[in-house]
């Protein structure tokens, strides 16, 4: 089994190299997925995130209001410390069984967005960067996702430096260009991992 693990900034393209990824053969291991599930309700990651929040972050439905939660979390990094103090711990214990469950010739690939800022690295076997220029990254947030850019800021802000995720890359992945550029990339970068 070769343990990966795939980072890069919000809005650099790390989703859609996990889909080719994924396309290829790899095992994906999402932590922003897993991070979905564990505040599912009736959870106790959900039960922790309102105890500490309160119930101003829950929807009429009693879901989890992932926008409002954002405009808490994202502009205050106390309030972000706790909010991954409960999800992190969590999400690494649901990301270990599904590691466990993939054969012992799996590439497994763990899709961890704050890898860097949570000093991840030495969890893996390598670390894979999808690196985009911050003005890439800003574009793409608002023109593709449709966030004000000053919100798109804050998220960028709150995440890990362009230089502190290179330091940590084995392999990188410049996802600065068009789609069409990105998948030579990913697959060479799979055969890399295959050869491992």
């Amino acid at each position: 089994m070769v343990k990966v693990g795939l980072t890069g900034g919000i809005g650099a393209g790390k989703s859609e190299v996990s889909r080719l990824l994924s396309s290829y053969g790899a095992v994906i291991v999402d932590a922003d997925k897993i991070a979905r599930e564990v505040v599912e309700p009736g959870t106790p990651g959900l039960a922790a995130v309102v105890e500490e929040f309160g119930d101003g972050v829950l929807t009429p439905e009693g879901t989890l209001d992932r926008p409002k939660l954002g405009g808490i979390v994202f502009s205050d990094p106390e309030r972000l410390k706790a909010l991954n103090a409960i999800v992190h711990p969590l999400v690494g214990a649901r990301s270990a069984e599904l590691e466990a469950s993939a054969g012992p010739d799996a590439v497994v690939v763990h899709d961890v967005p704050l890898l860097t800022e949570n000093g991840l690295a030495p969890l893996y076997d390598l670390v894979v960067v999808v690196d985009a220029a911050p003005q890439t990254q800003l574009d793409r947030l608002v023109r593709l996702r449709g966030m004000a850019e000053d919100e798109a800021k804050s998220r960028m802000a709150a995440q890990a430096t362009r230089a502190q995720r290179l330091a940590v890359a084995d392999l990188v992945i410049d996802n600065d260009g068009p789609l069409e550029a990105l998948e030579p990339q990913v697959r060479a970068v799979w055969e890399r991992l295959r050869d491992v």
